[in-house]
This record gives structure tokens, sequence and C-alpha cells, in this order.
């Protein structure tokens, strides 16, 4: 059960990205992290991405893994995506440089690829990229996920319209009786404020029956130092001061330094969700085509991930 995982104290969970909708991708991540270890899975809110990493997981021959889908509010930055005003751009492909997903080439924005992360737009010169929100219908996406099997629902509560939060949030409690993460940083919010929504949100719901996955600062994972991983630590501490019936994970700009450094500050977690940076030390085998017929290749791809999860065992 992901209950036990998440009781043993070292649960590494794999962010694939709540907007990638790069199935081929997903596919291959799930199959190389599984293979080195890792059970608990985070992906879009899609049936085609739950297939595919079921299909990761069959290659991996893995089959105790759990599935988390993540949903969230309008202009969460995880439901965001990029879109380019061809009217300031001057091709100067630097935010072809800048994703991580290789969700831009030429200025043109594969959407299922980009997870709004926010970089291509930090570094226009011309300030010619913008977000467009595309959250899901709760409505639509979510009765045939759990219909299919799911082992968790992941709400990203991240803005400032508390009556949007509360009414999805109260809507997933109905229509799903497992396990629901949380996942909220202190970006827009105060710590009082981060405390007082984590608290209201968790006040429906029975004693370890949520994780609160503690973001420090999203999708910001590329560099493995401390710093990088500071507000992760930093977010954790103020949920675990709280002493709240709840299991907590680390995540946002999370690597190979979070457990580490979650040590030395004396915070006790459930175990440390890692994206940007555990998809990135893996991305030249993604890219290959031949990923599953190349066993050495395979191999390599699988040594670094298990690096990483050992790495992250708090």
């Amino acid at each position: 059960m992901l209950k036990e995982v998440l009781e043993a104290k070292n649960c590494f969970k794999l962010v694939c990205g709540a907007g990638n909708e790069d199935a081929k991708e997903v596919e291959k991540l799930v199959a190389i992290y599984a293979k080195a270890g890792c059970r608990f899975f985070d992906l879009s809110a899609s049936e085609e991405i739950i297939d595919a990493a079921r299909r990761g997981l069959e290659f991996a021959g893995v089959n105790d893994a759990y599935l988390c889908v993540s949903v969230g509010i309008k202009n969460d930055p995880h439901v965001n995506k990029a879109v380019v005003d061809y009217k300031k751009c001057i091709s100067c492909c630097s935010c072809d440089e800048v994703c991580p997903q290789g969700a831009i080439k030429y200025a043109k924005v594969k959407k299922y690829k980009c997870i709004g992360c926010g970089r291509c737009a930090k570094i226009c010169p011309k300030g010619a990229i913008s977000y467009v929100s595309e959250e899901k219908d709760l409505h639509e996406v979510l009765p045939p996920l759990i219909e299919k099997g799911i082992d968790c629902i992941e709400f990203h509560a991240m803005g400032l319209n508390d009556d949007e939060i509360l009414q999805k949030w109260n809507y997933i409690n109905e229509i799903y009786s497992g396990i629901l993460s949380l996942c909220t940083s202190r970006g827009k919010l105060s710590d009082e404020k981060l405390v007082e929504r984590v608290k209201k949100l968790t006040s429906v719901r029975q004693p370890y029956t949520t994780i609160i996955q503690a973001d420090g600062f999203p999708m910001s994972g590329g560099k493995d130092d401390f710093k990088t991983t500071l507000q992760a630590v930093a977010t954790a501490e103020i949920v675990q001061n709280e002493n709240l019936p709840v299991y907590l994970l680390l995540s946002g700009g999370t690597n190979s330094k979070t457990a580490e450094l979650a040590k030395l500050c004396g915070i006790n977690v459930n175990g440390v969700s890692v994206g940007s940076f555990a998809r990135k030390i893996v991305k030249k085998y993604i890219e290959h085509e031949d990923l599953f017929r190349n066993k050495y290749a395979f191999e390599d791809a699988v040594k670094i991930a298990k690096d990483l999860i050992n790495c992250c065992k708090i």
C-alpha cells in the first residue's frame, strides 16, 4: 500500500510534470526510475499518460508502484502553457536554449511538452512570451481516471482564490476516497496564510490520509546545490511545526542535496519528490529513440537514477 511506502520515511516520488503530456517521455521516465527503485509517480491527469506510465512499469518489470495524478486551479504555474507573441519575437531562440523540456524549437511551442516553468519568459529580451492557464475540468478528467485505477490525486493550491481552491478540494474529497496530496508553497502566501490553508483543507480529512507536498520553489530544480533546495526544506519546516496528522514530502527545487539539508536542519519528512532535476539528469537517454532496445543506454540511465534515489533517502 502507498501508506506503507510513506510510513517507511524514505519515499522517493518522481514528478513527471503536471503539464507534461509527452507520453513517450513519460513512458521512458517511469521505466528508468521504476527499474532504479522508485515506486511513486506523479503524472498529468490524462488517460493517455496513465497508460504510458503503465507501459513503463511493465517494461521495468515492476508491479508494485503507485500512480498519482496532478490537477490545479486556474493560473497555478503547473497548469500554465507558454505562448509566443510573434509580433514581438525577434527569433533569437534564447527560449529554445533554456527550455528544460525541449518544448520550444525555433520559438514554436509544443504545448504537450510545456510544463509552465517560466524559464523562457524570463530570458526573452522582448517580453514576447506569456502564459495561458489550461487547468482541466475536474468533473471531466477525474471520474474516468478513478475508474481506470489511480492511487492518489494531487491538488496544486498555490493561488490566492480561496473559494476556487475550497470548491475543487471539496469535489475531489466527494468523489475519491483514497490518499490525497496537497501541493502548496509560500510563493504568494505568508507563512501564516500557508498554515491556515493547510489546516483548513486537511480538517475535512481523516488522520494520515493526506500528503502535504511542501513546494519550496516550483519547478526550479535544475541545479544540484543546497541553495536551490533551501526553500523546499524551509517550507516543510513550517508545516512540520504544526504537528498535523499528515505525511510530508519535500518538493520544488529538490535535488541530490535535499535529504542531506533536511537532516542537517532536523526536518522529519516522509520523503522527497523530485521533478526538474530528476528529468534533467536522464534527459540525454530519454531523447534516445531506441532506449528500450539499447540495453547499455538503459542501464546507464538506471544507474544515474538509482544514485539520485539513494541520495534522497531521509
